[in-house]
């Protein structure tokens, strides 16, 4: 049973959590059904997320929660991603915890074909104009909107309420606040706007990473419940907001992320040997899932470093990913993904050596450099290459984060010769030390 107090003629003291940006179902990037088990695990960590979300707020008798926007990833492929939804505020309606939610731009209107009924316990705020929902018996006023369209180019602050008076005020908006964290600037607006309002504490979505702008009046971003790719690394959480005496006095994280992305840099300048690199990943991987602290760890590894191993590095991708993920799997009872190894090491031997030698290695080099320059070869490359890019679905061609395949989606023809004659000359090499 929660219990609220009020010392003489001050506001009463209440707890409540804010989060956003729960994206359910959401796809996530970079699997690979290498790792069925672990893959299956990432595919239903944002369901684990909120599952633990409103364990906390039950566990912590919360005196209601603010969703601010994105609870969906976009339509529904079936009616379970919004039967579960349900199935979790109706436990917060068992334990008469109500629910404050706004639209987001991937659960807008226009976005959404589907819809079920929400335990009564839930109120969205409307898209049409914002709107003020006070909570009397807790001297609380929360105001906010929803998004009708996905893309919302407004400023929507000048639009909502007036704080009320002698009681807490709560904005609840989704916004880019300027195209914060590389994030669509919808809903723009200024922090400067924001603190202006009058509100004690702004509940903010959209933007993925948490971030207190501002206190008194507090303006917070609680970033995402769980990471979905490896652009989404580190701790995901949402805040357990204190309020005592119409002030914000703590704001406590909730760690409610299952699976945890990570990227790790991995110097192998010293190593001897190829065993030497896969004991070096081996060591890197422990560290990581020991960082994790039980959660799935999803991990990117950089292999960074001058070293005479380079070109057998390069010549082996499949073969290095592939160690990589045995050394996961043999860590027992943790559970680590290898998303990808990314080969940032550098030969002893560069460019301009290998130019000057006569042999097969110092004539691809010339040929590769002068490629670079030639007319003909370059428009060659971007004809074919702009081919197979255009027919790419949207969300490889929004996404993508390997160099050249970015290189061939942005018609970075510099960039895709020298990628691919790093790797010719890197087998060449391979090749050559192996006779």
């Amino acid at each position: 049973m929660r219990t609220v107090r009020r010392l003489g003629s001050s506001l009463r003291s209440f707890r409540f959590i804010h989060t956003a940006d729960i994206h359910l179902d959401s796809p996530m990037r970079g699997l690979s059904d290498d790792v069925p088990g672990v893959a299956e695990r990432l595919r239903l960590a944002t369901r684990e997320a909120l599952t633990a979300l409103v364990d906390a707020a039950i566990e912590r008798a919360v005196d209601f929660v603010v969703i601010a926007g994105d609870v969906y990833d976009g339509d529904w492929r079936d009616y379970q991603t919004g039967v579960f939804f349900v199935r979790q505020m109706h436990r917060l309606a068992g334990e008469s915890i109500p629910v404050y939610l706004i639209h987001g731009n991937h659960d807008a209107q226009n976005q959404m074909t589907r819809s079920l009924s929400l335990p009564g316990n839930v109120h969205v705020f409307s898209p049409e104009a914002a709107e003020t929902k006070t909570i009397e018996h807790l001297d609380v006023a929360l105001h906010g909107m929803s998004y009708a369209e996905r893309a919302v180019t407004d400023n929507l602050v000048p639009g909502y309420p007036a704080p009320v008076a002698g009681v807490f005020n709560i904005g609840v908006l989704h916004t880019g606040l300027g195209g914060r964290g590389g994030h669509a600037n919808y809903a723009p607006c200024s922090l400067d706007e924001l603190t202006a309002k009058g509100y004690d504490y702004w509940a903010l979505g959209h933007v993925h990473g948490a971030e207190v702008l501002a206190e008194h009046p507090h303006v917070v971003f609680s970033g995402n419940l769980q990471g979905r790719s490896i652009r989404e690394t580190g701790a995901k959480s949402a805040y357990e907001v204190i309020v005592e005496d119409g002030r914000v006095a703590a704001l406590r994280p909730i760690h409610c992320d299952v699976a945890r992305w990570a990227e790790t840099s991995i110097n192998v300048s010293a190593a001897d040997d190829f065993n030497d690199v896969i004991a070096a990943m081996r060591r890197a991987i422990e560290t990581g899932a020991d960082a994790v602290e039980g959660r799935l760890l999803a991990v990117r590894l950089h292999l960074t470093g001058t070293t005479a191993l380079h070109d057998q590095l390069a010549a082996a991708p499949e073969r290095l990913l592939a160690e990589a993920r045995a050394a996961a799997a043999g860590l027992g009872t943790a559970q680590v993904y290898v998303e990808k190894i990314k080969l940032a090491t550098a030969p002893q031997l560069d460019a301009a050596t290998r130019r000057e030698r006569q042999d097969a290695l110092g004539e691809l080099q010339r040929l590769l450099d002068d490629a670079v320059d030639d007319p003909y070869i370059r428009e060659m490359i971007e004809k074919d290459v702009r081919r197979l890019a255009e027919r790419l679905p949207h969300e490889i061609r929004e996404h993508a984060d390997d160099a050249l395949l970015r290189a061939a989606i942005d018609g970075d023809t510099a960039t895709l010769i020298h990628g691919a004659g790093d790797y010719l000359l890197s087998r060449l090499a391979a090749d050559e030390r192996a006779t």
